[in-house]
């Protein structure tokens, strides 16, 4: 155990399977560690480089394995995968971690704190209330739509449903009045919760500086800055703004070869949340920008030559790359024709 220096760990829920080699790549070991046994294991070993898939509870073993001076590094999974030689393993698994690990281009995942993973679940447990609301008022609108009772689209007219329910209207039976009432408090409750949480996102965006520096671009709100804070826990490990907007998945994928360049739709790639949120706060800038005569005329001049969907993800790679500056050289949003900056929350 002396000679490891690299240490591959495939992770999983009871039984995590570790692959051991030397400096020369030669393999050690290649064993399989109970839950329980991890972090015995790692605290007899000198120190040495552990690489694991940035997967469920990767952020957890990095920080308690990292703690015995090991040092730990997270792969991306669709980097680790062309290493793996035959088959589908665990032991394979780790030793093809191990390889891709051993390779000098290889892009690692930062670690997240505790504090930075607490904050993802508070937007994940927002946007999974979003949805179940969703749900709720289509099946409203569903049930009642059978009844010939229809509203126009929207959140804000979902009230008009509400008060036909509450009220004794002869067009519903008491069978459906009764069902369609649980949905209706459901719905009122995740307004509610999410209401609090929202709440609770906008306090904490008012407490961190660069949450409240973020929030001065248009388009970017309480919301989007908590998104950044969680999800790019090291702004500065993109080379470039252009590296950070292609990380989030707004620029063309490209499909060139033999000197001829290709580009297609946006690639989609990396974090689909943050790529959402950007763009939704983009369109929110473009329906006011339709209203004003001195901002940002290039966005008007585009608006006229292409549809608004591909100017909001244009946009929404704009407001990435300001993201960036600003994370990694400081200051605030500057407009650069003199206009306050209108932020819009998303």
């Amino acid at each position: 155990m002396k000679d490891v220096t690299t240490i591959g760990l495939d992770l999983a829920k009871h039984v995590l399977q570790a692959y051991g080699a030397d400096a020369d790549g030669t393999p050690l070991f290649n064993r399989k560690l109970r839950r329980a046994e991890v972090l015995r294991f790692f605290e007899k070993l000198p120190p040495c480089l552990v690489g694991m898939e940035a997967c469920a509870s990767a952020h957890y073993w990095a920080r308690e394995i990292s703690a015995f001076g090991h040092d730990v590094r997270l792969l991306p999974p669709q980097y680790v995968k062309p290493f793996v030689k035959r088959g589908k393993t665990d032991a394979a698994d780790a030793e093809a971690i191990a390889e891709a690990m051993s390779r000098k281009t290889m892009r690692f995942v930062p670690v997240k704190t505790a504090e930075q993973q607490a904050a993802v679940m508070v937007l994940r447990t927002r946007a999974l209330l979003v949805r179940q609301r969703t749900q709720a008022i289509n099946a409203l609108r569903a049930h009642m739509g059978e009844l010939g009772i229809i509203a126009p689209t929207g959140i804000a007219n979902v009230k008009a449903l509400t008060v036909i329910v509450r009220e004794e209207d002869l067009r519903l039976p008491p069978a459906a009045r009764f069902a369609l009432t649980e949905i209706v408090d459901q719905i009122e409750r995740l307004a509610v919760q999410i209401d609090k949480l929202e709440r609770e996102i906008v306090v904490q965006a008012r407490q961190d500086d660069d949450m409240r520096r973020l929030a001065t671009i248009p388009g970017v709100g309480a919301i989007i800055a908590m998104a950044i804070k969680a999800f790019v826990p090291d702004p500065a490990g993109f080379k470039s703004a252009r590296h950070f907007a292609a990380w989030i998945g707004l620029t063309p994928k490209a499909h060139s070869s033999g000197g001829k360049e290709r580009l297609g739709r946006i690639s989609k790639m990396g974090n689909p949340v943050l790529r959402s949120l950007l763009t939704t706060g983009a369109a929110s800038v473009l329906r006011h920008v339709q209203y004003r005569d001195r901002v940002w005329p290039w966005l008007k001049n585009m608006l006229v030559r292409r549809p608004f969907k591909v100017v909001a993800v244009a946009l929404a790679n704009k407001i990435a790359r300001m993201i960036w500056a600003l994370l990694n050289r400081g200051g605030i949003y500057r407009n650069p024709i003199g206009i306050e900056a209108e932020t819009v929350a998303a």
